[in-house]
């Protein structure tokens, strides 16, 4: 079986990063024979926003340019969500967090393996784009990382301190310097570089289509 690797470059706030994240996820189980291993990396949208958040309504109006192209965003997103068995909840959503303590706990959920990380991902976003939680928030962080198996002392721990926050603002940095510049990124086998929620077909050609050029040995 060959495996495929695929680092994504992705933001928790993102709701393009969650339709790539369930369009993946299908792709993935489109091509059984084929070992794909998944590295979540950290990509902050909106870095500059306080620990305790901002008022999500107004933050995204000003940031989209007005209701109207909120209205319009989210309405297609919602359709687009629904093919791909996400609830968009928007109305939800009260507060735009600083998403770093997010960031970090995804960071420690790897070290429990990729099935871990992947969890806390999905958790992450549900809980921000489906359950209006706020995940700059260390109670929602903590239940979040207990759901998923983590220690929840432990993690309360790391969260009060400097823990790895200067890791995840390097990446961060590595990412724009690379010139990711939108999220979500996937960067397959570190060579290919895909932009977007791209769909599920897209996705499960390029899978097959690098795992059959490793096996027969072709330069990647």
């Amino acid at each position: 079986m060959q495996t495929v690797s695929i680092d994504i470059v992705s933001d928790v706030v993102c709701p393009w990063c969650y339709l790539g994240k369930a369009r993946l996820d299908q792709a993935i189980a489109n091509v059984p024979d084929v070992h794909v291993a998944v590295q979540w990396r950290p990509y902050q949208l909106n870095p500059d926003l306080p620990p305790e958040g901002v008022d999500h309504k107004k933050h995204l109006a000003a940031k989209l340019g007005g209701q109207e192209a909120v209205d319009r965003a989210h309405d297609m997103l919602r359709e687009l969500g629904t093919a791909d068995g996400i609830a968009f909840d928007f109305d939800a959503v009260k507060v735009s967090p600083n998403t770093l303590d997010a960031h970090r706990l995804v960071r420690w959920a790897a070290t429990q393996g990729a099935d871990a990380q992947s969890t806390v991902v999905d958790r992450l976003f549900k809980a921000n784009f489906e359950e209006g939680l706020n995940v700059g928030d260390h109670a929602v962080l903590l239940d979040i990382a207990e759901q998923s198996g983590l220690d929840r002392p432990v993690i309360a721990a790391l969260l009060s301190s400097g823990a790895d926050k200067d890791a995840v603002k390097e990446e961060v940095g590595m990412a724009r310097e690379m010139g990711v510049t939108g999220v979500p990124c996937f960067i397959i086998e570190g060579q290919y570089a895909v932009m977007g929620a791209q769909s599920v077909e897209v996705l499960t050609n390029a899978l097959r289509e690098i795992a059959q050029m490793k096996a027969s040995g072709k330069p990647n």
